[in-house]
């Protein structure tokens, strides 16, 4: 039967059957067995904030669920907005009230503010969790390191100091509204150079406009000088504001002139420690991977089990050889679990004589490098097919990696500021964790 029109509207819509739904579903009832989680995020939401004053916001519970959808989509805020307001599946998900439609600007306050070090204690939840239902028991572990790329663009000598100019003048701009500082503007002038040195073909050609960019770069931090100087001067509630800010970046414009006259003009080999590849996040390291690429960002050490659950994630700092993480990591598992591997399978860089004696000395029956550099599979596993068959198990993190960076969003985090960065990457793979059990429960 089809009628025309339908003459009266259910008060209640009805979720039909997707495998979405299906998997949202199920990570909300694992999110229910865990209620420990909310308690977590909670904490961080009422840190130095009176609890009981204010407008109603977001429950702990709700927040939880929709970066879970954040991270599970890659959703920009504004897409997140969107979805909650008008896609009854996930604001069903994230148990939002008929009246609420939380903007982006709330989102993200409310997601920014749990720790990594939260998102670190929820996947451990979830790992204690997956040991209680006996979907992970931790007894094969593999291990390898990834990067996530900050959200910067591709740095040089040339394109850092336009980036100096033009975030120096934007920053008078808004002083002169409380203190009147003559200043010139070189943005233009510092673009022109740029661009110049990134279609010169020669260093000949290069260096006299690298001079003339540096000369313009110092004028700019000149300026930045005085301003600061007539703020500090000047009684004003945002006066500290401002001349902390414009002082920051003064500082950080310096360093960028220092690499670049040693680099460029003295033509010396700077050390990667040393450098700084972006203005705006200048936490970021520098990640040489294997002599094939340069990556900018940081580098991440993650371990899995036979269940594909990411048991645990270090971000660390610099470029440590991945041979020194060997035993931290194994430390970490046995501490997770109460008991060591019997089997732990890990990548060529790990391999080295010292770690397999400490590796067996902490009671890991079979260890697999691998490459095995000069090792021999006799003293590493017990026979040359579980050699074969722990080899092929650790191509298996490849996957895990590819499905956190490509589903998850985590090949580069998108928040600012290090502690951001580590919310975004830890985020990501508590949300991949969630959808990996669901999936479990749902076969």
């Amino acid at each position: 039967m089809r009628a025309k029109r339908d003459c009266q509207l259910p008060l209640t819509v009805k979720l039909g059957e997707h495998d979405h739904v299906d998997e949202l579903r199920e990570i909300s009832r694992i999110l229910d067995d865990n209620p420990q989680t909310a308690d977590v995020v909670y904490a961080d939401l009422v840190r130095d904030l009176r609890a009981d004053r204010g407008r109603n916001a977001l429950t702990a519970e709700q927040v939880l669920r929709a970066a879970v959808l954040y991270q599970m989509h890659t959703f920009s805020f504004r897409e997140l907005a969107f979805e909650l307001q008008f896609n009854q599946a996930y604001r069903s998900f994230c148990r939002l009230q008929f009246e609420q439609h939380p903007s982006k600007s709330a989102l993200q306050r409310d997601i920014n503010r749990v720790e990594p070090d939260s998102w670190d204690a929820i996947n451990r939840c979830l790992i204690g969790y997956a040991i209680a239902i006996g979907v992970e028991d931790g007894r094969v572990v593999r291990t390898d390191c990834t990067v996530v790329e900050s959200n910067i663009h591709h740095p040089t000598d040339s394109s850092l100091l336009w980036d100096c100019v033009r975030k120096l003048t934007d920053l008078f701009d808004d002083a002169s509204k409380i203190v009147n500082v003559s200043y010139s503007n070189h943005g233009r002038v510092a673009k022109r150079r740029a661009l110049a040195i990134s279609n010169a073909k020669r260093m000949d050609k290069r260096r006299p406009l690298y001079r003339d960019l540096l000369k313009t770069t110092k004028k700019t931090i000149g300026y930045a000088r005085r301003v600061v100087a007539a703020l500090r001067l000047r009684k004003h509630p945002f006066s500290p504001h401002h001349a902390a800010l414009i002082g920051h970046f003064i500082e950080i414009a310096n360093k960028v002139v220092d690499q670049t006259e040693r680099r460029v003009v003295h033509e010396e080999s700077v050390p990667a420690e040393e450098k700084i590849v972006s203005i705006f996040e200048h936490h970021t390291d520098i990640i040489r991977k294997g002599g094939r690429e340069t990556l900018y960002g940081h580098k991440l050490c993650l371990s899995a089990g036979r269940s594909n659950l990411i048991t645990d994630c270090v971000i660390l700092d610099g470029n440590p050889n991945d041979a020194t993480l060997t035993g931290h990591m194994m430390e970490r598992h046995t501490a997770l679990f109460g008991h060591c591997a019997e089997q732990a399978a890990f990548d060529a860089g790990f391999a080295s004589i010292e770690n397999l004696d400490k590796l067996k000395a902490h009671g890991i029956t079979d260890v697999m490098f691998h490459k095995r550099v000069g090792l021999d599979i006799a003293d590493m596993v017990k026979s040359s097919w579980v050699y074969k068959k722990l080899k092929n198990f650790r191509a298996g993190i490849e996957g895990i990696i590819s499905f956190l960076k490509r589903a998850f969003g985590a090949g580069r985090g998108r928040w600012k500021g290090l502690r951001s960065f580590k919310s975004c990457a830890m985020s990501a793979v508590v949300s991949a964790n969630l959808l990996t059990l669901a999936r479990h429960a749902l076969v």
